[in-house]
């Protein structure tokens, strides 16, 4: 996977690695809970199964980044805590 033309922008500018990837959760999560309303939308409208089964897709999507988001921030602070040591 090559890096977006944002992540090596901010890699350039001396980001850390962590920083870069936090940064990019928060717009898969952005993207992430946009297609997750309009799954729902769709599956209020139609009571298709296709349709529930893309909003349970989107669902898992927005937790498993929730869960990456969270563990940069986890990260930072452990880092940060052993730097101040």
């Amino acid at each position: 996977m090559q890096l977006t033309d944002t992540m090596q922008k901010a890699v350039d500018l001396g980001s850390s690695g962590l920083d870069v990837i936090h940064g990019e959760l928060k717009w898969l999560m952005k993207e992430a809970e946009e297609q997750l309303e309009l799954a729902q939308e769709a599956e209020n409208k139609t009571g298709e199964a296709m349709d529930s089964m893309d909003r349970k897709y989107w669902e898992g999507q927005l937790d498993a980044l929730g869960h990456l988001y969270q563990l940069t921030y986890s990260l930072s602070f452990a880092i940060s805590e052993r730097d101040n040591k």
